[in-house]
């Protein structure tokens, strides 16, 4: 009975697996090898080009996607989590602060390149109807056609993501498992039918495709053959979806069905002795009476793709947001299930992205020409951030091993996916170039105005204690709250922003109970929920550490009641009395929180400040006044609050004396 409970949990955790993990790189069969064939249309020998170019797919899998993701990269999980940005918190530490580069372009890439992928995959599998006989139904042909019902895919794709996909997730494992299957077994029958395409597995016929004469495209047709392999980066990144250990029992089904379908298409070209460019092999392998199924089972693989992509996008996006990466955008969530967000801003971006991709390129072999080159980018930053985590818990000649290896053959890829860039390869390039300077304009824009701001506008806390405490108590002035929240980075020494103390202690002192002042860290740990207290001697003064995962929602009202109601069980605030209320017995009275917004200041004005720091924190604020505004962002929709604007820097500037001439008090006859 045991056993059985066992095997159904792993067979429950197989198809989680197949639905989450492999949608892209599961679509590669449906465009991979259409490109290899088109890059050779002038070959004399078919048949070597064909095995070799399959040997390296074969290997290229192996090596990439097996050996690296599978093998090693699932190794440095962050709790179970994966993923660049993962990864990245896991190896930073305060003396390794420029790994904060790779981690944004790699970033910046894997965004930019999946922009692609929905729009490729769709169109390669609706194209498989094109011209295609089904009784008295006849497909017509031509972009005419396949644009149209392209776009309403995409529509329908992207719409569906904002009710959350749980439910037809659920689908997602079966589906794939019936294309899996489907694509393996038509693969698996051209091979029977030319079974020497079984020598593609020996890597001689790799390297010597390298170097062949019959391969006009030399090292560049690495460009093509690395389209098979764009999903092995997402494969690490929903790790934490499904677990390491349920990657490492699917991968081995999913490799093998992959091998069988390039074979299967190697197979066929071969024994039809087929040459051009507007080729379409994946569903040249199918029987008529299959076709039909081939292009309805590929139209739903590309869909969950899409989804896999895009829900992936969300949570990429969510921690560079966490990780102050970013600008804040507005986070919804559709329903209760673990990592399910929704974030209107970067699907509807992706969905234009891909709308884009489709009128400009028109056709999945004009695509293929754009797709991979960005994606090479972040597995060479995702090599680099490897080479750290080797280096830091083995011996440094293993991480040095690791990273000739990876770093060389993923080099090689980059190279030969350059000759993309003119053929549309410069919309990803460009796309990610615009999300890195979003990151680099949002992270250290505010880097450089908080290491030019610090010495003259931050106070110590300390020196503002007793004010704070005597007002605390002080009838006298009126009552604003129970308890006042600043959220605000009060550093180790007490300093904190001066514009806080002259909102606390100002023209109009705001008289509470209790001062709040929280700080917000980002925690290794992606599901970290802690913090931790310091009352400064007193009873009316608490500085709060809340120490968050990038994966955590930030519900700040939450957590602080939580405290408040903690630390006056425990005997360190005293009990707040309620004399109205629908709970009169709580022990904790209201909350008011106070947000400051940050106005802007003319730089040109501030002395000693360079042109680029003008220009990085310029970029800073004009994101800042386009984003989520914080009583949102922090959920505090329900919450009292007030907001304060103040200036980005404070200068004392020297008082000009002026010189009085007179004054008039005389009596004025009416």
């Amino acid at each position: 009975m045991l056993e059985e409970k066992k095997s159904g949990f792993r067979y429950g955790a197989f198809l989680i697996a197949l639905g989450i993990v492999y949608g892209d790189i599961g679509t590669s069969p449906l465009y991979t090898m259409n490109a290899i064939i088109a890059g050779n249309v002038h070959t004399d020998d078919m048949k070597a080009l064909v095995i070799g170019s399959i040997s390296l797919v074969f290997w290229t899998l192996m090596l990439i996607t097996t050996v690296k993701y599978v093998l090693i990269a699932l190794r440095a999980d962050n709790h179970g989590e994966g993923g660049i940005f993962s990864l990245y918190s896991k190896v930073r530490t305060s003396k390794m602060k420029w790994l904060i580069l790779p981690a944004m372009i790699g970033g910046a890439a894997l965004l930019a390149d999946g922009a692609l992928t929905p729009a490729v995959t769709v169109t390669s599998a609706v194209e498989g109807l094109e011209g295609q006989h089904f009784g008295a139904l006849v497909f017509p042909t031509g972009t005419d056609f396949v644009v149209p019902v392209v776009l309403t895919i995409l529509l329908f794709a992207f719409t569906l993501q904002r009710k959350g996909t749980t439910k037809i997730g659920r689908l997602f494992g079966p589906l794939m498992l019936i294309w899996f299957t489907f694509i393996g077994f038509f693969g698996f029958l051209q091979v029977l039918a030319y079974p020497e395409i079984l020598k593609a597995i020996s890597p001689v016929y790799a390297v010597q495709t390298l170097f062949s004469s019959d391969n006009h495209l030399g090292i560049l047709i690495l460009g093509n053959i690395f389209l098979a392999t764009t999903g092995a980066e997402a494969l690490y990144s929903d790790m934490g979806h499904v677990g390491k250990q349920n990657i490492y029992l699917s991968w081995p089904f999913v490799y093998t069905m992959l091998i069988l379908n390039y074979m299967g298409q190697g197979a066929w070209t071969i024994l039809h002795s087929v040459n051009g460019t507007n080729l379409n092999l994946f569903f040249d392998i199918l029987p008529n009476q299959w076709r039909l199924v081939g292009v309805i089972l590929s139209t739903v693989a590309a869909v969950i793709a899409s989804q896999a992509l895009i829900t992936g996008a969300f949570t990429l996006v969510s921690e560079a947001i966490s990780l102050k990466m970013m600008p804040r955008l507005r986070i919804a969530y559709p329903n209760t299930f673990r990592g399910q967000m929704y974030i209107s801003f970067v699907n509807w971006l992706l969905f234009a992205a891909g709308i884009l991709v489709v009128l400009l390129f028109q056709t999945s072999h004009n695509m293929e020409s754009a797709y991979g080159l960005a994606i090479t980018v972040t597995m060479l930053m995702t090599t680099l951030l490897l080479f750290e985590y080797i280096r830091a818990r083995t011996k440094l000649l293993y991480a040095i091993l690791f990273a000739m290896t990876f770093g060389l053959l993923e080099s090689l890829f980059l190279v030969a996916s350059l000759v993309k860039f003119i053929h549309g390869g410069y919309f990803t390039v460009l796309l990610m170039l615009l999300i890195l300077s979003v990151m680099v304009f949002w992270y250290y824009g505010n880097k450089r105005r908080e290491a030019l701001s610090y010495n003259n506008d931050y106070l110590s806390l300390k020196h503002y204690r007793q004010q704070l405490m005597q007002l605390a108590h002080d009838k006298e002035e009126p009552l604003m709250a129970n308890n006042l929240v600043y959220i605000v980075n009060v550093h180790d020494d007490y300093q904190i922003k001066k514009s806080v103390i002259y909102s606390l202690l100002g023209a109009r002192p705001k008289r509470a109970k209790v001062y709040w002042f929280v700080t917000i860290k980002e925690s290794i740990n992606p599901y970290e929920k802690s913090y931790s207290v310091d009352l400064m001697g007193s009873q009316n003064m608490v500085r709060v550490v809340l120490n968050l995962g990038f994966k955590v929602d930030p519900q700040v009202e939450y957590y602080i009641r939580h405290i408040a109601k903690t630390l006056v069980k425990q005997g360190y605030l005293e009990p707040q009395k309620i004399r109205y209320g629908l709970d009169k017995n709580r022990a904790v009275g209201d909350f008011k929180y106070v947000l400051t917004n940050n106005y802007y200041t003319d730089l040109k004005t501030v002395s000693q400040i360079s042109s680029w720091d003008r220009f990085l924190i310029g970029g800073r604020v004009w994101l800042q006044s386009h984003s989520v505004h914080l009583r949102y962002f922090y959920r505090l929709r329900l919450s009292d609050t007030v907001e304060e604007i103040v200036p980005l820097f404070i200068e004392h500037r020297q008082v000009l004396k002026l010189r009085q001439l007179e004054v008039k008090n005389l009596p004025i006859s009416e």
